[in-house]
């Protein structure tokens, strides 16, 4: 499959970023500029300049970085789907459930928390039979 430039290009930058040489170089920078500070009388352009390369690299990182989260959260559903799909007693209701409204999912997660302790409930009156 032929990725599409931005694809490839946030692909390459997340896994750049996220590398323990990208943290290296940022802690450098910082320190080179803490230590320039005297150099430059802790003037407010010496201050500037790093609240806007920070501002300017955390704005864009956001966008990278959503839309890898993005990119990864589909992939997982995806995964999530066909394992419910293959499972013959799998309710398949639940594929897809992700495109539910938050309303629909919190019902849902009620119903499940209902399940557990109704099954938590059996096994225990099946433990304490067990004990008698």
């Amino acid at each position: 499959m032929k990725k599409k430039f931005f694809e490839r290009f946030s692909d390459r930058v997340v896994c750049i970023t996220g590398s323990p040489g990208a943290f290296i170089t940022a802690s450098l920078l910082v320190i080179v500029w803490a230590v320039s500070g005297p150099l430059f009388n802790y003037s407010e352009t010496w201050q500037l300049v790093i609240n806007t390369g920070t501002t300017i690299v955390t704005f864009l990182m956001v966008f990278l970085i959503q839309k890898t989260q993005n990119k990864d959260s589909k992939a997982i559903q995806i995964k999530l789907n066909e394992l419910i799909a293959s499972y013959e007693k799998a309710s398949n209701r639940l594929v897809d459930i992700e495109d539910l409204t938050e309303e629909e999912l919190d019902k849902l997660h009620k119903y499940y928390e209902q399940l557990s302790k109704q099954s938590k409930e059996q096994q225990d009156s099946r433990d304490s039979a067990k004990d008698e």
